[in-house]
């Protein structure tokens, strides 16, 4: 697969999203794994997590949980993996989300995620959320604590808006890697983000690249456009939808959610998918 950058580390142009498999609706573990086994088996080298891809207050990070085993389970090599993780989001188990970014909890969840990963240091951790009570310098300085503390050794941002990103990376010292904002077909509006990252040379991650859990089997039918140019390929729409993301810069790498082999299989072909100028400009219009 060809290889983009986050900051100093090159992993492959699709990433995998863990959700799918932690959240409601989540497969049996052994599903799970054969998936998270065939993006490694595919040439995927970024893993997308957070602590709160679970489902009830008692199995918090079970997406971390789930997602070591499988990787320390794989019988290649798997020096070059980037599994990224988050904190700052909760689920307290009722199914609603809230947000928690004071510096305290940050550490905290880090130091968390950290024993969850058996790991040293996380490859990428991210801010997961804005939290309206907390400053936001004062979440993103508690990132850049754990930085220079070495308990992490790249950070991110997301769902975060152009003013918010050039405020992490002046905090952060220009050290800012990585954001990660919804974007799909359907959700355009991260355009601005996406821009400036192209701009300032950092990763953009599109979260649910596809339209989400319940929409990413209906791209097709929900986006014409989509659908032709697959045929013509005689590929999915899916591969169409992420092979337009990558074309739209180089810094955008999609984490498409999967919870089974053959979708994470389907999504990461779309690497090698080269679509013309004219159908890149009719999916930009659609």
């Amino acid at each position: 697969m060809q290889a983009r950058s986050i900051g100093d580390v090159q992993v492959g142009a699709i990433g995998l999203g863990g959700m799918p498999m932690s959240i409601e609706g989540r497969p049996d573990e052994a599903r799970s794994v054969a998936t998270i086994q065939a993006a490694l088996d595919a040439g995927v080298t970024l893993i997308d997590t957070a602590d709160a891809y679970h489902l009830t207050a008692t199995d918090v990070g079970h997406n971390e949980t789930l997602i070591a085993r499988a990787v320390a389970g794989y019988g290649g090599d798997t020096s070059e993996v980037l599994i990224a993780t988050k904190g700052g989001h909760l689920r307290p188990g009722d199914g609603s989300w809230t947000q928690n970014g004071s510096p305290e909890y940050l550490k905290r969840a880090c130091d968390a995620s950290l024993k969850r990963l058996g790991v040293e240091a996380i490859g990428l951790y991210q801010f997961h959320r804005p939290d309206p009570r907390v400053p936001y310098a004062d979440s993103v300085g508690a990132i850049r604590d754990l930085l220079e503390a070495g308990k992490i050794r790249q950070a991110g941002i997301s769902n975060a808006n152009p003013e918010q990103i050039r405020q992490a990376n002046e905090i952060l010292g220009g050290r800012l890697v990585s954001v990660q904002n919804q974007f799909s077909p359907a959700f355009r509006s991260s355009e601005p983000e996406l821009e400036l990252c192209a701009e300032l040379g950092i990763a953009f991650l599109p979260w649910s690249p596809l339209g989400g859990i319940t929409n990413a089997g209906r791209l097709g039918s929900r986006f014409d456009v989509f659908e032709q140019v697959a045929q013509v390929h005689g590929v999915s729409p899916q591969q169409v939808c992420l092979a337009w993301m990558l074309a739209k810069a180089p810094v955008v790498i999609p984490i498409p959610g999967s919870s089974r082999p053959e979708t994470i299989r389907d999504s990461v072909a779309a690497a090698d998918l080269e679509l013309s100028t004219e159908e890149f400009d009719r999916l930009d219009a659609a």
